[in-house]
């Protein structure tokens, strides 16, 4: 089993997305990167917290690869976009990988600048790359979130449209 922490925006999309792609154990949304500890939802959203929101993805390596999981961080959501993704405004939402050790940190080097020289985007990729420190996981209400409200405004104009996208291009590396 390993792990990958990753920021898209927020994480009631990205922990949706993930949790169904084949060898993802499981997936919690949390806190990252800031400068206060035991960080509340509420103190994120105001932004002056320094935390980013993200998500914890344990996996089996034997049965999807870290290159896997990166491939999905850069199509489901702008990596272009600093500080916003859609109508979700502020550094807690900024894009961001938090690597866990050197091989990790190579790999996500690597794809940055492969992808900035590639052109696959209009823009330079402006994701954040930093060391994994510590992670305060979200409180409890925000785990399967997408899950349990799919009717829930915010779930039904900006996750189902985002799951919908990632489940047509990603349909061979999702759970049955």
């Amino acid at each position: 089993m390993d792990t990958a922490t990753f920021g898209t925006g927020c994480f009631w999309c990205s922990e949706a997305i993930f949790s169904s792609l084949i060898g993802v154990i499981s997936v919690e949304p949390g806190y990252c990167g800031g400068h206060i500890e035991n960080p509340s939802y509420e103190e994120v959203c105001t932004g002056a917290t320094g935390h980013a929101e993200v998500i914890r993805i344990a996996y089996d390596d034997s049965l999807i690869c870290f290159e896997k999981l990166l491939e999905v961080f850069f199509r489901i959501h702008d990596p272009t976009s600093r500080n916003k993704q859609g109508g979700d405004i502020g550094t807690q939402y900024r894009s961001v990988i938090f690597c866990h050790n050197e091989i990790q940190l190579k790999k996500v080097e690597e794809i940055i600048r492969n992808l900035n020289k590639s052109g696959a985007y209009d823009k330079p990729i402006v994701t954040e790359v930093k060391k994994f420190e510590k992670f305060y996981k979200a409180e409890n209400y925000h785990l399967d979130y997408f899950a349990k409200n799919p009717d829930q405004s915010y779930c039904s104009m900006v996750v189902r449209p985002k799951v919908e996208k990632f489940r047509k291009i990603f349909e061979d590396a999702i759970k049955k």
